[in-house]
């Protein structure tokens, strides 16, 4: 609808020879002010001379209004223009709904664009505790966004099995190992202490005995063992919340591929990279920078900047048209300096788009619930799916914007009532499903797509009501849109709520079955519309759609 209106604008600019400028509209925050509204007026009013309501008004005598499209066209204020829709058109484009069903809000607007989507990456050194659920949410909803939008998405999760916190790993599993075999033996003061470790110990022990008790100074055993070990158990913690990558990049390989030295001598051979006092550093300060970075210590251990930028470089090469990194606040310092090693190699960093989410913290109603790996009581995410539920976490995790802090409330997510948002929701959509179940013992084929448009008699949608739950039905492409464009999909649940207000007040102020046979067909086809519209929300949110409740 916006587009049309769009389309129709722009032509009539080109026609009063006026500069051509974007028509944007927004939408009026009081709802008597009309559907749609633009400033129009006020952008080209001082490049043809004229005040913004003469522009405006020469703008609207060049409109058509007409029932099938428009129903009123206004000039407010200083120069805007205010757009109200038909009730025809608006019930005309609803139509579309019921014809792209499951497929209604997607679109193309990316064009294949070649999309590499990198998150969770958490070194395989333990289980994903609960705070890790925001980046894995976060992540699952972007992808689905991006290709309901024409992206073709790779999904791809980086990690580091080598490097000091393996060996942490291997050494705190082996001092778990030799404790269980009732030896006195130290645990190393910076380990791992979760419970989990002893699982380990203790498996080690039912594989092999206590033949590990000498030798094996690498610990290579523990420490492959362990890696196995979480890996899998973070897979399948991903899998509950339907979460799959592609590809599962490891940091590793770019050393041993040699990529990491590349790097470095193409840096040098830039003068973007020399050595100073036994280390080497990136000429950061070239790229704006306060100060130049070390990117491999004196001790010859890179920092974390240098693999990053390696590890960028690849998914260029790799020919993906858009990069996306998903990173928790505490990464945030760094970042600058990757896109700038990524800069000086010679890519565009327009191509990157790095999101970061801010920090989770957990209540149970008035009780913070701490989270300690000192005292190795983490609450993991698995707890968190246990105690809530699948649906709860995937909702609550994406219902804030990633640059505020979260406040995960454990008990709202369990409630059963209006005042939890992901319950409030699959509610209005088992309550349809419900309608639409008791109207096909009463031979309304609602299952029957073609026949609902058929058979339905579209006139009968008018009741104020009614129109209002179409035109935001309607808005759920270009909210699909946005969402996906601005990396916010947390707006998305903000709409879907929306949704399933109106769609309550139609319900409580217009009964659905009824005599009136042809009636009763036109809001149920109203019921159904509204259906695939949360059905499809739920679905980009990987949030599940019950028919009972």
């Amino acid at each position: 609808m916006k587009e049309q209106l769009q389309k129709q604008l722009s032509a009539i600019l080109a026609e009063l020879q006026y500069p051509s400028v974007d028509v944007n509209f927004d939408k009026p925050k009081v709802d008597a002010h009309g559907d749609l509204t633009t400033n129009v007026a006020m952008v080209l009013a001082k490049s043809v001379g004229k005040n913004p309501r003469q522009v405006a008004q020469s703008i609207v005598e060049k409109l058509s209004i007409n029932d099938s499209f428009l129903s009123s066209v206004e000039i407010a204020g200083p120069g805007f223009i205010n757009f109200r829709f038909s009730n025809g058109y608006v019930v005309e484009s609803a139509k579309k709904i019921l014809s792209q069903y499951s497929s209604f809000g997607k679109s193309n607007i990316a064009n294949g664009k070649k999309t590499n989507l990198e998150w969770v990456s958490a070194n395989p050194t333990g289980l994903l505790h609960a705070g890790h659920g925001r980046q894995v949410l976060l992540g699952q909803v972007i992808g689905n966004l991006l290709e309901w939008t024409g992206h073709t998405v790779t999904r791809e999760y980086y990690f580091n099995n080598a490097g000091n916190q393996m060996r942490t790993l291997a050494e705190s599993i082996y001092s778990r190992y030799r404790q269980e075999l009732g030896d006195e033996y130290p645990f190393p003061e910076e380990g791992y202490k979760g419970e989990y470790i002893v699982d380990i110990a203790k498996e080690i022990i039912a594989l092999k005995g206590d033949s590990l008790k000498e030798g094996d100074t690498e610990r290579s055993f523990f420490k492959n063992y362990g890696e196995e070990w979480c890996f899998k158990r973070i897979k399948e913690t991903l899998a509950r919340l339907d979460v799959k990558h592609d590809v599962f990049y490891n940091e590793d390989s770019l050393y041993k591929s040699g990529k990491i030295a590349e790097v470095i001598e193409e840096l040098k051979k830039k003068d973007l990279a020399y050595d100073s006092e036994g280390a080497v550093w990136f000429r950061a300060t070239k790229f704006g920078a306060d100060k130049d970075r070390v990117i491999v210590k004196s001790t010859g251990e890179p920092t974390y900047r240098l693999p990053d930028i390696a590890y960028h470089r690849e998914k260029f090469r790799r020919g993906f048209d858009l990069i996306v990194d998903i990173f928790g606040a505490d990464h945030i310092a760094t970042i600058p300096d990757v896109l700038n090693g990524v800069q000086a190699l010679g890519y565009e960093t327009k191509d990157v788009k790095v999101i970061i989410h801010q920090m989770v913290s957990f209540v149970n109603g008035e009780e913070i619930v701490k989270m300690s790996k000192r005292n190795a009581k983490t609450y993991t995410l698995d707890d968190l799916i246990d105690e809530v539920g699948v649906d709860a976490v995937a909702y609550f995790f994406v219902m804030r914007s990633v640059g505020t802090h979260l406040e995960f409330d454990i008990a709202l997510a369990k409630e059963q009532s209006d005042k939890n948002p992901v319950y409030y929701l699959q509610y209005a959509h088992a309550r349809i499903a419900s309608i639409l179940r008791h109207a096909a013992t009463d031979g309304i084929a609602v299952n029957d797509i073609s026949s609902m448009l058929s058979n339905t008699d579209f006139s009968l949608v008018k009741e104020k009501e009614e129109i209002d739950l179409l035109k935001k039905l309607l808005e759920f492409p270009e909210i699909v849109e946005s969402c996906a464009s601005s990396f916010e999909p947390h707006r998305l649940t903000t709409y879907l709520r929306e949704v399933a207000e109106t769609f309550h007040r139609f319900y409580h102020e217009h009964r659905v079955i009824n005599d009136d046979k042809q009636l009763m067909q036109a809001r149920l086809t109203v019921c159904l519309m509204t259906k695939i519209v949360i059905a499809n929300g739920c679905k980009i949110l990987s949030v599940s759609c019950p028919e009972k409740m």
